[in-house]
């Protein structure tokens, strides 16, 4: 069924969190409740993260070479409580440092290089209300959220503006282990500054409940693109993953997870299906998982899309497949992470296919990833990571591409 839309009746979502908190005040009125804002304003918290990054791009292409050094800033506070409400507001700022932009960053400069998906930004990262008790948390105003393991929505975190939404969201646990999940998507506020931001009215709904095996997940994610005439995307999944102890030192990990897919738009509907496998183990500190993931096919005209994902973190961090093509992707691939002193180390292959060969494209090509990285206290972290993608035979539009990035991280 079509995600519900009444444009007429749109609201400003951060105009209904300053709407929600004056209510939540008149409905605990007190002769001290003044005193009681102040004392949660002043008994509040300031928090700050920034990051410092590097990243390369080398493609087999007609481009250039494309570095950029670029210094994420993030600011905040967040309000002590007041018979269970509470307030954040936080900002976020990404720039260039010692004029090293010479990328394309998606905004018309420089687009005779490889793109950097970090354009300068200065925004709101969030600003909402909170409402908490024992059952029921809700949030109104612009905020983070992700769902699961980031498949369907995630904050993109990888990138210096990270993904937001203007929302209504409400978590609700009615009984132990049981949760669910209701969010009403206003504005879809994306990695690429406000400029590429989206109007929306997407529904999303996930149930969870843990068992002494692992979580099992419901959830149907409709969602409608209002700057797009007649653009929806109904999404309907079950998954379920945890891990088992097999011996004090050998735990099985697993997934296992099915979804079906509508797309409606202007030019024609089209549906497709999601399945995701995954097996492994944990062995004295190393982890080793094989997974296979296909995002299906509708005839090679659709690709099974997951447009509010952590898309970075599926389908190599390369990037090539942040749009699943027409053909549908399967991607088969093997994972070994452990640590070493203390210092986290990851290696990630990679073989992607198409899921319906189509226009003589098949092979989609194969990916290595390598990633080191240390945490040296509670407040500093540092890393390197690197991405070498190499084109099929016949993966049409695609190319070799080397990525690689080094990164310093502090929080307060």
């Amino acid at each position: 069924m079509k995600a519900y839309s009444n444009n007429k009746a749109k609201a400003n979502l951060l105009s209904l969190a300053v709407a929600a908190v004056v209510a939540g005040q008149a409905s605990v009125a007190s002769a001290d409740l003044g005193s009681d804002i102040t004392e949660a304003l002043k008994g509040g918290k300031a928090y700050g993260d920034f990051r410092l990054r590097y990243e390369m791009v080398d493609q087999d292409n007609a481009l250039k070479d494309a570095d950029a050094l670029t210094l994420r800033s993030r600011l905040g506070y967040k309000t002590g409580e007041v018979q269970g409400f509470s307030g954040v507001i936080e900002f976020e700022d990404s720039r260039n440092v010692l004029g090293m932009d010479d990328y394309n960053n998606t905004q018309g400069k420089n687009t005779d290089y490889s793109v950097i998906a970090d354009p300068e930004t200065t925004e709101m990262d969030q600003g909402y209300i909170q409402y908490k008790n024992e059952m029921v948390t809700t949030k109104f105003g612009r905020q983070v959220l992700t769902l699961d393991n980031h498949r369907f929505v995630g904050h993109v975190g990888w990138r210096q503006d990270r993904q937001t939404f203007d929302a209504v969201t409400l978590n609700v646990t009615p009984m132990k282990d049981l949760s669910v999940q209701y969010a009403f998507l206003d504005q879809r506020n994306r990695i690429l500054a406000e400029e590429a931001d989206i109007n929306s009215q997407d529904h999303l709904l996930n149930v969870g409940y843990k068992t002494p095996f692992g979580k099992l997940s419901a959830y149907a994610y409709l969602l409608e693109n209002e700057d797009v005439e007649d653009d929806a995307l109904d999404t309907y999944g079950l998954r379920f993953s945890g891990k088992t102890e097999v011996s004090s030192e050998l735990k099985a990990l697993y997934t296992l997870e099915y979804a079906t897919q509508d797309k409606e738009s202007a030019a024609g509907d089209n549906d497709a299906d999601y399945m995701n496998l995954e097996a492994g183990a944990e062995f004295k500190g190393v982890t080793a998982k094989l997974g296979y993931e296909v995002l299906g096919s509708d005839d090679g005209a659709y690709g099974f899309t997951t447009p509010l994902a952590t898309l970075h973190k599926f389908n190599g961090w390369a990037d090539q497949f942040l749009g699943t093509p027409g053909q549908g992707l399967v991607d088969m691939s093997l994972t070994v992470s452990g640590k070493v002193a203390g210092v986290k180390l990851m290696a990630v292959y990679h073989e992607f296919e198409a899921d319906e060969e189509s226009n003589g494209v098949d092979d989609l090509g194969s990916e290595l990833d390598l990633l080191v990285a240390k945490k040296f206290s509670d407040n500093y972290s540092g890393g390197i990571k690197y991405a070498a993608y190499s084109a099929g035979d016949d993966a049409a539009g695609k190319v070799d591409t080397d990525k690689a990035w080094l990164w310093m991280s502090a929080k307060f």
